[in-house]
């Protein structure tokens, strides 16, 4: 529930708290789930999914800090930087990274816009805007991932209908430092959430294994997370906080569940910030907001003045599982944040 001016709203749903490219850069947690939770998706299309996760973002300006894809559901971890004026060139070669294998009449039609930009007439007013339109925002970016991803897999699996379960959540957190890297290992994670690998650099379909395999589009991301300034440095410091500081993975051994977890913040007991990450925290998806006080504070102050809502909320610190620092999220929830 919540309140708009002295009416009381039920069931209302929120617009997304949101930093405008044209302010500065933002991270974005969103996670997106299939239709009933149904477990859709087989390596060949999780391989399609990840390309066009890497597209898109190209596409859209946005770089994608590390993912997390599974049979159900996806996570990306993306940086919105701050909004720059676009060229033309630069409009053209995003276009051509969105359609990589065009059709003769869309080669055609590129040749055309090209032409039209050099004129600066209407159409290549027109065709700029919508172009930008897409640009610079998590929203448009999430809606472009899943319409050409449904496309695609409902026309290679004979199917009909809707993919996705609902409108994707979306997390802001503060950034850079250790908010967005604590929210990267949650993500890389997921397969060792799952029980599929017990080492997130086996498991194909995540911004991690796909930097150990020396990919730099996903080093940068990653690198972009940790703040290091080079990949050795983000490497070693990011399997520290996977892993815990000098622990390495250990065959058949099993991470901590969420009762285990309950049981140990009820006693008032810490552990490790990898061994908590290891279990789903609600929090890193639920929170809508995520970082230090004064972030979150900053985000809720600028969300009631854009919308006029009241939003009755104050920044809530993490449960005492385990040395959180400063770490606040938005959102109280009303079940328990881990499991």
């Amino acid at each position: 529930m919540g309140r708009i001016g002295s009416a009381l709203v039920v069931g209302m749903r929120h617009g997304r708290i949101k930093i405008p490219a044209a302010e500065g850069e933002a991270c974005y947690h969103c996670v997106t789930r299939t239709v009933n939770k149904e477990f859709l998706f087989d390596g060949p299309a999780l391989e399609v999914l990840r390309q066009q996760v890497r597209r898109v973002a190209d596409y859209c300006g946005i770089q994608v800090l590390t993912y997390a894809l599974m049979s159900n559901h996806f996570h990306v971890l993306v940086r919105v930087p701050r909004q720059e004026p676009v060229s033309d060139e630069e409009l053209l070669r995003r276009f051509n990274v969105l359609y990589p294998k065009p059709t003769a009449y869309q080669s055609a039609r590129l040749e055309v816009v090209r032409a039209e930009l050099a004129s600066n007439g209407p159409n290549a007013q027109a065709w700029r805007q919508r172009q930008l339109a897409l640009m610079g925002d998590i929203s448009p970016f999430m809606k472009l991932l899943k319409q050409r991803f449904s496309i695609w897999y409902n026309k290679s699996h004979q199917r009909i209908g809707t993919l996705w379960a609902e409108r994707f959540k979306s997390t802001l957190i503060e950034g850079p430092g250790r908010a967005v890297e604590s929210m990267a290992a949650y993500l890389d994670l997921n397969s060792v959430r799952a029980g599929l690998v017990g080492d997130p650099k086996d498991y194909r379909f995540c911004g991690y294994a796909e930097a150990v395999a020396g990919n730099e589009v996903a080093r940068a991301g990653i690198m972009a997370a940790t703040g290091s300034s080079g990949w050795e440095e983000a490497q070693r410091q990011y399997r520290q906080l996977l892993f815990g500081t000098g622990a390495g993975p250990r065959e058949g051994a099993a991470t901590i569940s969420g009762e285990e977890l309950e049981r140990v913040m009820a006693q008032g007991g810490r552990l490790p910030l990898a061994t908590v990450l290891r279990c789903r925290v609600r929090y890193f998806t639920d929170g809508a907001v995520l970082g230090s006080r004064v972030f979150v504070e900053q985000q809720l102050a600028s969300y009631r003045k854009k919308t006029g809502q009241l939003l009755r909320r104050s920044p809530q610190p993490l449960p005492p599982a385990t040395e959180w620092g400063d770490f606040t999220t938005l959102r109280a929830l009303h079940r328990p944040g881990f499991g």
